[in-house]
């Protein structure tokens, strides 16, 4: 995270989601803790408007909105963690999924594969290959025996 917002998000460099901008909401959670499950609103569900954050440049809000437009209702991303007992550790794990998936989402499309020529040498093998196997079939169904009569 960062010093001046502990709470916030570090999505990458330059990046960070302030804690201003994240709606958390919580809940009973299912799973282990015996009784404490029924008393204590352990499962987290942290939300985050990708749609109208002023902390993503166009471009990453872009980027973000196509890549998780499954994801997504209204804009919103919304996140639920409920796998531990505390509370805690489920806000903590939230924060980091959180963090995973506009990472994965924002990142850069790989650069476009330039076609290249195939060399003589390749194409020469290939070929080669092709007419061998045009060897092979034409050697099937002869067998001393004329079948066609």
């Amino acid at each position: 995270m960062v010093d001046d917002d502990p709470d916030g998000v570090l999505v990458r460099r330059g990046v960070v989601i302030p804690a201003r901008e994240l709606r958390w909401r919580f809940s009973r959670s299912s799973g282990p803790g015996g009784q404490g499950v029924n008393t204590t609103d352990s499962r987290v569900e942290l939300g985050f408007d990708v749609a109208n954050s002023p902390s993503l440049s166009d471009e990453l809000r872009d980027r973000a909105l196509r890549n998780l437009r499954g994801r997504l209702v209204d804009g919103v991303l919304t996140i639920a963690a409920g796998d531990s007992r505390s509370q805690l550790r489920n806000r903590e794990s939230a924060r980091e999924r959180l963090a995973q998936a506009l990472r994965e989402a924002t990142k850069a499309p790989p650069a476009s594969r330039r076609p290249t020529k195939p060399t003589r040498g390749s194409q020469r093998r290939r070929l080669d290959s092709k007419t061998r196997r045009g060897a092979i079939k034409k050697l099937r169904g002869r067998g001393g025996r004329d079948t066609h009569e």
